[in-house]
């Protein structure tokens, strides 16, 4: 009989209010399993580092993902951020959580890089979701757009179709995530595209969960 894991976490879209928000979707997923009473608004407004795209001498200026969000997460033509923006986030709730709830202790990890084999396991078998970067649809990666960086001689290279979910579970032939797009909910995609896309994403992965 094949195994198969399915964790029951909250399911949010973020399509109406929130359509570039899909990491911050994912993220308040992940909190509200772990009994955190947040909401996306609250999140992006109190705990998101966003920086606005600006022309500066015929340059497009934006954020680094990797330390803020490029955009904004309520603007569709905004891009995200990355696995490290996400974590600083996830420890900034969890901080200011733990100082009004006796007894919380916490554990955040950046999973990037981590083989499924051992996501799924030590992570999934445990009732631990992680936020899972892919494409969304699990469509192909499109190189661009690029844009400056804050000082104006550095490019950013940006890969387009990027996606964020909640990763929930697996079984023998699909990996199945809280999707935050379209209405999609629990949905299942097939591991090797799933794995694909991943890949094309930096394998980025996080995850929090009581220590």
């Amino acid at each position: 009989m094949t195994k198969k894991t399915i964790i029951q976490a909250p399911c949010i879209d973020q399509t109406a209010d929130w359509p570039t928000g899909c990491e911050s979707v994912s993220t308040v997923m992940l909190l509200q399993y772990l009994g955190i009473h947040i909401s996306v608004d609250d999140f992006i407004k109190k705990y998101l580092p966003c920086r606005p795209f600006e022309q500066r001498d015929g340059k497009l200026i934006g954020a680094d993902p990797r330390q803020e969000f490029a955009g904004s997460p309520y603007d569709p033509d905004s891009m995200g951020c990355y696995a490290p923006v996400i974590s600083r986030a996830l420890q900034r709730v969890l901080t200011d959580w733990t100082e009004q709830a006796e007894n919380a202790a916490w554990r955040i990890e950046d999973l990037t890089g981590v083989p499924m084999d051992r996501i799924c396991t030590e992570y999934l078998d445990r009732g631990r979701p992680v936020i899972f970067w892919a494409c969304i649809d699990m469509k192909e990666p499109i190189a661009g757009p690029d844009w400056y960086l804050e000082d104006g001689r550095t490019v950013f290279s940006w890969v387009s179709n990027e996606h964020c979910m909640l990763l929930v579970g697996y079984d023998g032939k699909m990996y199945y995530f809280n999707d935050p797009w379209e209405h999609h909910g629990r949905i299942g995609y097939p591991k090797e595209v799933v794995e694909a896309r991943h890949r094309a994403q930096y394998e980025m992965a996080v995850t929090a969960y009581r220590a």
